[in-house]
């Protein structure tokens, strides 16, 4: 484990010093960023199933308004198009 790894005495694993840890990114954000990852390293039936997760997240009735719904919806259809051209390299030679 690198220095950078191990917490400062006093301090428990994953807290900082003003409380409890704050989660920056939502989880729809991280599951793309999964979908991405698992996209650049060729492993297409598990994109496809984050790609899943990520629809069934974004379609369902939410329970606040969500501001960002056009984005996400945009990002998700990108997403669905990226996998399709990486899984018909052909496709985009015409």
């Amino acid at each position: 484990m690198s220095e950078e790894d191990r917490d400062p005495p006093g301090r428990e694993a994953g807290r900082s010093a003003a409380g409890p840890p704050r989660h920056t990114r939502r989880l729809s954000d991280k599951i793309l960023i999964a979908f991405h990852h698992a996209c650049d390293q060729g492993d297409y039936e598990v994109a496809e199933e984050l790609l899943r997760i990520l629809e069934m997240m974004l379609t369902r009735r939410p329970v606040a308004p969500d501001v960002n719904r056009r984005k996400n919806m945009e990002s998700l259809v990108a997403a669905h198009e990226r996998l399709w051209l990486l899984r018909h390299p052909d496709a985009n030679e015409k």
